[in-house]
């Protein structure tokens, strides 16, 4: 942290820079004590046990509070993903697989809304369906969590979920020196097992393991997982677009 002009570096302003050292300190040892537990899979598992974490106690709070709390969870794992950046280099950007990522996004939100509406499943619980234009009454704040709300659905949420559920998981389910591994190599018995975990952890867990499959063959056969998020965000800005255009807040 740079120090403000004429500050000393010896002798800090009272509760102010000094509080800031330690606070920083104390988040660079449970970093440092995290990975010495869990190694390198600890920056890939972090963001989703924050996510997963803030989601829970959402469901304590106020429905008043809920806009609140969204912002703050997407602030969070978003910080969490910048800081623990180094899975990031695992997305490396490339052309050739845009267009495929594309089509297996529009398809996998087309399956999710048919499927879910004409098959009569049992769901593993149920989804707030929490509609913006009634539940908040002032503008400003309604149109901030809109943004934030679409922020983590087209960005945030795939790459979070992609570096846990495709390049993490499957991996190391495969061999647990995961890293040995490039992305698109994995087991069959590690393939099954993501796509039964993943669907688990959707309340529409039909259509999530039909995305789950999807997703898995699709960095199976480009070995790339640009195109894995890419084909996430996809089926989140069509599905968010679609849960707009037609209210069906079910699927927010």
């Amino acid at each position: 942290m740079q120090q403000p002009t004429g500050a000393s570096h010896r002798d800090p302003p009272p509760g102010g820079q000094a509080r800031g050292a330690r606070g920083g300190r104390g988040l660079e040892t449970v970093l440092r004590h995290g990975r010495a537990r869990w190694g390198v899979a600890f920056d890939y598992c972090l963001p989703i046990v924050v996510f997963g974490l803030l989601t829970a106690l959402e469901s304590y709070l106020p429905a008043g509070l809920y806009p609140y709390a969204y912002i703050v969870k997407i602030g969070l794992v978003s910080a969490s993903l910048v800081w623990l950046r180094g899975p990031l280099a695992d997305i490396v950007p490339s052309s050739r697989v845009v267009l495929p990522a594309v089509m297996v996004g529009l398809a996998v939100t087309l399956q999710w809304v048919l499927v879910d509406a004409a098959v009569p499943y049992p769901h593993l619980g149920t989804r707030s369906a929490f509609d913006p234009f009634t539940a908040i009454e002032g503008t400003p704040l309604r149109w901030a969590f809109l943004g934030v709300r679409l922020f983590g659905l087209v960005l945030v949420v795939p790459v979070m979920e992609e570096l846990f559920w495709r390049s993490f998981l499957l991996r190391y389910l495969t061999r647990p020196e995961f890293r040995t591994l490039l992305p698109g190599e994995f087991s069959w018995t590690a393939f099954w097992l993501v796509a039964a975990l993943f669907a688990l952890s959707h309340p529409e867990w039909l259509v999530a393991l039909v995305t789950a499959a999807a997703f898995a063959l699709l960095l199976r056969w480009t070995r790339s997982l640009f195109a894995v998020v890419v084909a996430h965000a996809v089926a989140n800005a069509a599905l968010g677009a679609y849960v707009l255009a037609t209210g069906a807040w079910q699927f927010w």
